[in-house]
């Protein structure tokens, strides 16, 4: 064998030396990560405590102000909790495509529920056709049961809906409402749950 077959050889003995130590590496690695990556995936996501919201039964009267506890769940609690649309909506504040969903004007009175909560929010007397191809609202049923933030995703400034009873992503409120607020509240299908009234 040449020299240079020689240093060849030792060469490549010394690169597989070098993955397969680097494989153990990546092994005991992984051995340390994906314990790591389960827990945070059950670990809650938000803070518990309790929330103060205005309380609906599904006639639609208002039985008042309570304290109830927040819906705080880990991520893989959600991911069970949620169909995979509400999931990607609700906790990765996801946007459904237009006209793809549900509870475009119901044909009986109303109201609707959190999907993921129950919490209510919207009376169907509040909603219009804005055109948009998503469920809009000119006020929710009581402001204290949404929660209103700034959202400059997309290099888009608007204001982010959520449930206040689980901090669950819902939509957008823009200002190109009907009277009498003048506020269309953009919402997605999937966040949320029609009830009937019954009398």
């Amino acid at each position: 064998m040449s020299r240079i077959d020689e240093t060849l050889a030792m060469d490549r003995r010394r690169f597989l030396r070098a993955a397969l130590g680097g494989g153990a590496l990546l092994a005991v690695g992984g051995g340390w990560l994906l314990p790591r990556l389960r827990a945070a995936a059950n670990t809650p996501v938000g803070r518990p405590g309790d929330v103060l919201l205005e309380i609906f039964d599904d006639a639609g009267h208002d039985l008042g102000a309570r304290k109830v506890a927040k819906l705080v769940l880990s991520d893989a609690q959600w991911r069970h909790r949620l169909a995979p649309a509400a999931y990607e909506i609700m906790r990765q504040d996801g946007t459904e495509r237009a006209f793809s969903g549900e509870h475009e004007r119901p044909a009986v009175p109303g109201l609707f529920r959190c999907v993921a909560c129950a919490t209510a929010l919207y009376d169907a007397a509040t909603e219009f056709d804005s055109g948009t191809g998503w469920p809009s609202f000119w006020q929710p049923i009581a402001a204290r049961n949404v929660i209103e933030r700034h959202d400059s995703m997309f290099g888009m400034d608007r204001i982010a809906i959520s449930c206040a009873g689980c901090d669950s992503h819902l939509g957008h409120v823009f200002d190109d409402g009907p009277q009498p607020t003048g506020l269309r509240y953009c919402m997605n299908s999937v966040a949320l749950r029609f009830v009937p009234r019954h009398a």
